[in-house]
């Protein structure tokens, strides 16, 4: 079909499919059209956001079927074909024959897209792997010499994602200190996110203020500009001693003992009830990913506090509270906590 049919009708399934790009409308109404239509006539509608257990199963389900056919080794193989250069051409070839488009998103109404990246994070090995070796943080030191911040090759020589890599070297590149904050570090820290806040602010103001406005302004922000989307790298060089999530957390907790005034809200029966409202939100959410969830709809779970608060007591809880996490989906670990620690934590209320 014409692109403009093919918004037309995918329209009626997607409705901000006007918003999407002309490649990707094409490549839709190539892969998910027909099966859009079919899902209708049964009466089932296109879904988005989380993905069901049930869900996973059929992915799971379609990916071992397919391995089956073809006789490609393993779901790593067939779902991240670039690392095994040698393979490439002969499981490309076996994708097209046996219709890996298709076979994929069977039983799965849903944009194929997010279907086939679903099943990239379920398989992924390198989602996953633990510490760091001493060997390992050499290695990325030296592929860091030679590639740069092209974390995408080095993730691949290191067999880790590219997040992982880029993470990890920001703590390693140089002398970090772990210990309790001196107030030297401390007064930094501050003196560093009020210079990019103040920078930002000047940035926004140069259309809408004067020169000497500007110059006699005392800094007046929304107080959301104080801890969302700071540029976390630039402050980690100006404090000098700390890497940049260190500095991130230290802030965190600044900022929450100032909107708090000090107040312990995450201890005693106060953090008990914390946990539930947490659990709850969460599970009423029904985000598939944690980049899914609203944060800051999330912070009156606990009080009133900073979003990257309530992410890391959120962490805490699937840490400790969450056997084997970290081979859970996002989706698994909230379920996990709703059906097995919500029932404790509320009769330890």
């Amino acid at each position: 079909v014409d692109l403009d049919t093919a918004k037309k009708e995918l329209e009626e399934f997607i409705p901000h499919v006007r918003n999407i790009s002309d490649s990707s409308i094409r490549k839709m109404a190539g892969r998910d059209l027909v099966r859009f239509k079919q899902f209708k006539k049964q009466g089932i509608a296109v879904k988005f956001g989380r993905f069901s257990q049930k869900e996973n199963n059929q992915i799971r389900k379609n990916v071992e079927e397919f391995l089956l056919i073809t006789g490609i080794d393993s779901a790593e193989k067939l779902l991240f074909t670039s690392r095994y250069p040698e393979d490439k051409e002969t499981i490309n070839r076996l994708k097209a024959e046996h219709l890996f488009c298709e076979k994929l998103s069977e039983g799965i109404p849903r944009p194929w897209r997010l279907i086939y990246y679903r099943a990239r994070k379920m398989f992924d090995p390198n989602n996953y792997k633990g510490r760091y070796t001493k060997e390992e943080k050499e290695k990325l030191k030296k592929y860091h010499a030679l590639h740069g911040n092209d974390w995408k090759k080095i993730s691949e020589m290191m067999s880790r994602s590219n997040l992982s890599v880029a993470m990890k070297y920001s703590e390693i590149k140089s002398a970090i200190n772990y210990g309790p904050w001196s107030k030297e570090e401390t007064q930094k820290l501050m003196r560093a996110v009020e210079e990019v806040i103040r920078k930002r602010t000047e940035v926004e103001d140069v259309n809408s203020l004067s020169s000497s406005e500007r110059s006699h302004r005392d800094l007046s922000i929304d107080r959301e500009k104080l801890y969302q989307k700071l540029p976390w790298t630039e402050i980690e060089a100006k404090v000098g001693t700390r890497y940049w999530r260190q500095c991130k957390q230290k802030w965190t907790t600044i900022l929450t003992n100032k909107m708090t005034k000090g107040q312990q809200l995450y201890r005693g029966t106060k953090g008990l009830q914390a946990k539930i409202n947490l659990i709850k939100r969460l599970y009423e959410m029904k985000a598939e990913d944690a980049n899914e969830v609203k944060w800051e709809e999330l912070s009156n779970t606990i009080g009133d506090v900073p979003r990257a608060y309530v992410q890391a007591k959120f962490y805490k809880l699937k840490v400790s509270c969450v056997p084997f996490w970290q081979k859970k989906t996002f989706s698994e670990i909230i379920d996990y906590l709703f059906e097995e620690k919500l029932p404790e934590l509320e009769e330890k209320l």
